[in-house]
């Protein structure tokens, strides 16, 4: 299962790096840079790394689901496979998704405010080929998972708040107990930071599928999409704040070019600030 936490790690950085740098050059601009080209590849990037976040979330709540309703025996049944296998078939329907406008169903173009791209909504009120797209993307990249993950996540708060009721008698609550509710509580708060920060841009766009986009204010079309652009920035600090391992390895970090960073130092005093050391 952990290989599913890398995969959305490689999917946050994959849309900071590859459509992050073009966004802020046009905000600077205050235009779109570029053609049709780099807004239909900017578009599809943000499909493509969207759908592939939201289809691993679903899948880390079905496996924790799976993992926390059953017996040791049959948890040892997801295997290293099982889960390549897994994400393979995230990746490759997450590239369907994307290239379904390129081909003729659905469309990509700018966004109202002008420095974006995205699914362009605004063209789907007469065209029921659009509408179609749209119905179907929505029921099967974003209602479906999204309702799987809410099941299985209260599934499994159900599932631990009995086994913590079977325990209460016992002064010292098992540390597999313990491991299970953070592991739980933390893949809980990645997808609530997910998808809090893309439900208002969903809603502005169901919106403009059947109103005209000159009902929304630029600055309306605009805070949504920024808010859905910052999910790549949440899941770093949940991990810092559950994970040790994670917080050790940020404190041992090593980049390539030789630079040792030690962030958070423990020690407060001014004698002692957060430094960098050169290791070469």
């Amino acid at each position: 299962p952990e290989l599913l936490t890398v995969n959305l790690a490689v999917a946050d950085i994959g849309m900071a790096i590859s459509m992050y740098p073009l966004a802020i050059a046009s905000a600077w601009n205050h235009a779109w840079l570029g053609g049709d080209a780099s807004c239909v590849y900017y578009a599809l990037m943000g499909f493509l790394f969207g759908v592939c976040s939201m289809m691993t979330l679903c899948a880390m709540a079905v496996i924790r689901f799976l993992v926390t309703n059953s017996s040791k025996s049959n948890s040892n049944k997801i295997t290293k496979n099982t889960v390549r296998i897994l994400i393979t078939f995230i990746w490759l329907y997450s590239l369907l998704w994307a290239i379904l406008p390129l081909v003729g169903w659905g469309y990509y173009g700018p966004e109202p405010f002008g420095i974006s791209c995205t699914i362009a909504w605004s063209k789907f009120h007469n065209s029921s080929n659009g509408f179609s797209f749209i119905l179907s993307m929505f029921l099967l990249c974003t209602v479906l998972p999204a309702l799987t993950i809410v099941a299985c996540y209260l599934g499994i708060a159900w599932k631990v708040h009995k086994a913590y009721q079977e325990i209460q008698n016992i002064d010292r609550i098992p540390n597999a107990a313990k491991l299970e509710k953070k592991l739980t509580l933390m893949a809980v708060l990645i997808s609530v930071g997910f998808l809090s920060s893309w439900t208002p841009y969903a809603a502005a766009s169901f919106w403009s599928i059947f109103n005209s986009s000159d009902s929304l204010q630029p600055i309306v079309t605009l805070l949504p999409c920024l808010f859905a652009k910052s999910s790549t920035a949440y899941n770093p600090f949940i991990y810092y704040i559950f994970s040790k391992t994670f917080r050790h390895e940020i404190k041992q970090l090593q980049c390539c070019c030789g630079w040792r960073v030690h962030f958070f130092s423990t020690d407060n005093s001014a004698e002692n600030p957060v430094s960098m050391m050169w290791s070469g």
